[in-house]
């Protein structure tokens, strides 16, 4: 299995008052060609009116939700639960400095933004929640579920990240562990999680995309109905700019789902253990399992 880059197919559906823009899309590194995966983003207006939401959520002071059982691959580790944010749609956490650099592509970070749509970006947070091409605007992204996750219900988990250990080293982990999707539908939830793991040499990694449930694969103002169809998730990474390798199944209607027999939790990309996906990132570029 391999990632695949994406081809222009304009997205469809878009909340009410918020502002559209594009992204560029380009072939990845060490990539097949894959046709038909959208590529149209959508900016933000929220629902009332308020501009985009490229700030900063708090984070929550208090545990706001009750602790989610770990499901398939997810590591249940402390660490991965020491910073929360708060109920948002759309929102990041502001620069959380990370414990070691990380290069992706040709620059070397040493923080990121957390984001509640299911991915990590750098140089700057990013609101948007129907999942166009990966490249998205000159903003680096690994994105391990890319779709518009909303944790505003009270029956949602928030989105809990913080520094750890995994497999003896350091490591960064994010959790999206039981998250509904937008507008605040918790009838289907998804378990997924971002593992960061610092390897030998100076801004080295290794990623871990962990999936232990995928009920859903769309928000209802992307397109979706019932959690479903319109502009389905996307997950993969990207340099923002030129530099662009996804999933297979990326965009495509069911293909994370869990009722499909090549869904997310049923991959083993680069591990042994189904539903976790492994790829190195040496000397800045992703490398292809």
């Amino acid at each position: 299995m391999t990632f695949v880059p994406s081809s222009p197919i304009s997205a469809q559906g878009h909340r009410s008052n918020r502002r559209r823009w594009k992204a560029a899309c380009a072939v990845g590194l060490g990539c097949l060609l894959m046709a038909g995966l959208p590529v149209a983003v959508e900016a933000q207006v929220a629902p009332n009116g308020k501009p985009a939401t490229e700030t900063a959520v708090a984070d929550a002071t208090a545990a706001p939700s009750a602790p989610r059982a770990t499901t398939g691959p997810i590591i249940d580790n402390v660490g991965c639960t020491a910073n929360s944010l708060a109920r948002n749609d759309d929102g990041s956490s502001g620069r959380v400095t990370l414990p070691f650099v990380v290069r992706l592509y040709n620059r070397a970070y040493t923080g990121l933004y957390v984001n509640n749509n299911g991915n990590v970006t750098f140089r700057t947070p990013l609101s948007a929640y129907t999942p166009g091409s990966i490249n998205v605007a000159d903003r680096p992204i690994i994105a391990p579920f890319w779709a518009d996750v909303d944790t505003r219900p009270a029956s949602s988990s928030v989105v809990q990240y913080g520094t750890t250990t995994f497999g003896g080293r350091q490591a960064f982990c994010v959790n999206w562990n039981g998250v509904g999707y937008y507008y605040e539908h918790t009838d289907k939830t998804n378990a997924f999680q971002l593992v960061l793991v610092k390897k030998a040499g100076v801004g080295n990694f290794d990623v871990y995309f962990n999936y232990g449930r995928v009920q859903w694969e769309t928000g209802d103002a992307s397109g979706g109905s019932n959690g479903f169809g319109g502009s389905s998730a996307r997950a993969g990474t990207s340099n923002g700019f030129g530099s662009t390798c996804e999933l297979p199944g990326s965009a495509v209607h069911g293909a994370f789902l869990d009722s499909n027999p090549t869904g997310l939790i049923h991959r083993t990309l680069g591990s042994s253990t189904p539903g976790r996906i492994k790829f190195k990132v040496r000397a800045g570029v992703p490398q292809t399992p």
